[in-house]
């Protein structure tokens, strides 16, 4: 049965829709498990045998984001840096036009022009698609093929120049009214994140191309500290 959203719910729900495209979280990947991908199925297990040693994350990266209502996508430069499991930072502009901080239990969007920023608890949400939205932001780097094959289903992988791309889509329903289709590219030598895009429910499509990636370099804790001034205003939007 079709879930069906009131009023409050769909306004909770643009708020996280917009949230996610802020924030397209660290590139993930599940194993393939059709007929057709089966010889690509050494190079899954080499791959998530190597994010078993990931610790931390950080690359450039040139975001592109696609909207229905544009004729030309917007382009930004950013940055972005993770600590495994629950943290990353995520600067989009030069200077910062907006910072996403997941810290282990809340995500921050920070938009320091406007001296505002939003607050999203990523616990205690009751079931339904605001969580399922969400949870999706914690299946950042995959640690086994089993937790990514419950939440996601391949719809094709295929290797083109060195690099193995998979169009992936999320298992629930309600994760679907946000995130309609996942496509990653990693290359096949190093293993290394070369591309990743989100396509969303509305048509609206965003994509990351990383650069100067750098694995397992010391991080400082107060990386992932937002350090909001006294003048910053803070809302919970989802806060009834």
């Amino acid at each position: 049965m079709a879930s069906v959203l009131s009023h409050s719910d769909e306004a909770q729900a643009a708020r996280i829709s917009r949230a996610l495209r802020c924030c397209i979280w660290i590139p993930l990947i599940v194993a393939a498990t059709s007929s057709q991908a089966v010889d690509l199925d050494a190079q899954f297990n080499r791959w998530f045998a190597a994010q078993t040693n990931v610790q931390s994350w950080s690359a450039d990266f040139i975001q592109t984001r696609s909207l229905n209502v544009l004729t030309q996508p917007l382009v930004a430069t950013g940055k972005v840096w993770v600590a495994v499991p629950d943290r990353f930072r995520w600067e989009i502009g030069q200077p910062a036009q907006t910072i996403a901080l997941r810290q282990p239990d809340q995500l921050l969007l920070i938009y320091p022009r406007l001296k505002r920023a939003e607050k999203y608890p990523l616990t205690g949400l009751l079931p339904g698609p605001l969580k399922d939205a969400l949870a999706l932001l914690d299946a950042s780097f995959p640690r086994d093929r089993a937790t990514m094959e419950r939440l996601f289903s391949l719809l094709s992988a295929a290797e083109t120049n060195s690099t193995l791309e998979v169009r992936l889509q999320p298992k629930s329903a309600s994760a679907r009214k946000f995130i309609s289709e996942i496509l990653i590219g990693f290359q096949t030598n190093d293993f290394s994140i070369a591309v990743s895009v989100m396509k969303f429910a509305d048509g609206s499509s965003l994509r990351n191309d990383f650069s100067n990636t750098v694995i397992n370099h010391p991080m400082a804790l107060e990386t992932f500290d937002p350090k909001l001034g006294a003048d910053v205003i803070v809302v919970e939007p989802l806060r009834k």
